[in-house]
């Protein structure tokens, strides 16, 4: 059973977002730095400011998304079971090929506003946010090497699991990419891999992970709840999905907590979602 309104998430990593239709259209710092310390220490900011802060980026972003992916999830299960259902990831916007590109560049901007707003939340006089979370330059070798670590450990497990959901009746029939094929459809589908990549890693990792341990969560604590979030936002393809991309959430975290760096993650994610989008029926995914 397909969608009777287009999505637009990434196959491994992407958040659930409903798409526009065109008729409707008119951190955490480095370890041992002090966001890494607990809740009561800091500035001038309230406990509850926080709490109110953090609920409004993942209001914006991928919380949204988890609350669309789970009503969606009902959606599908209520017309009939779950593996007879799609998710279709990249859509086509409009049957005119310019406005089906602008189309997809607004909506591969807008939903990097959310980590613009981060970066401003976690900026500091006198200090580079980017090297703060650990998305710059400084240890490009090392960044690639586990980037392509990481690419091993969540690529060919993700298609046992795909497969393996879809044998059990638990998971959807994923379609990475339904757009038709421009000279711009390749560019278009890496850069939407590449914006998943980013608005995952830096809000789950960079951002919500130090603001949960400064809201008084321990670290584990704050790992699981950004893991369960990263599944939530995963759900409307099928509760196999939302196991994989929970474990990833577990693996990530402890990755960002050990290295401090959020510039690996992000490379493997993309990598993941080029990958998924570009290569989908090859790798056993819907065509």
């Amino acid at each position: 059973m397909s969608e009777q309104r287009p999505v637009l998430p990434a196959s491994d990593g992407g958040p659930f977002v409903p798409a526009p239709t065109p008729s409707r259209a008119g951190g955490a710092g480095l370890v041992g730095s002090p966001d890494f310390a607990g809740g009561a220490d800091w500035g001038s900011k309230s406990r509850r400011r926080l709490i109110i802060e953090v609920l409004l980026v993942l209001g914006l972003s991928l919380g949204q998304s988890a609350v669309y992916s789970v009503v969606s999830l009902l959606d599908k299960m209520s017309r009939a079971p779950i593996a007879q259902g799609t998710s279709t990831l990249n859509t086509v916007q409009s049957n005119r090929e310019f406005f089906d590109f602008t189309y997809q560049i607004l909506g591969i901007f807008f939903a990097l506003v959310p980590v613009m707003l981060v970066f401003y939340l976690l900026a500091e006089p006198g200090k580079s946010v980017f090297k703060k979370i650990g998305l710059d330059w400084r240890h490009p070798f090392r960044d690639a090497l586990g980037a392509l670590g990481l690419l091993v450990i969540i690529g060919v497990p993700s298609l046992g699991l795909y497969a393996a959901g879809r044998a059990m009746g638990i998971t959807t029939e994923i379609i990475p990419s339904a757009l038709n094929q421009y000279w711009w459809t390749i560019p278009v589908l890496i850069l939407s891999a590449i914006r998943a990549g980013v608005l995952e890693e830096v809000i789950l990792n960079g951002y919500l992970l130090g603001r949960l341990t400064k809201i008084g969560l321990s670290w584990w604590a704050a790992i699981f709840l950004a893991a369960l979030l990263r599944g939530s936002y995963h759900l409307y393809q099928g509760f196999g999905p939302f196991i994989g991309n929970f474990a990833m959430g577990l693996l990530f975290g402890w990755v960002y907590k050990k290295w401090g760096r959020v510039a690996p993650l992000v490379i493997a994610h993309a990598l993941v979602d080029i990958a998924a989008f570009t290569l989908g029926p090859a790798l056993g995914f819907g065509g």
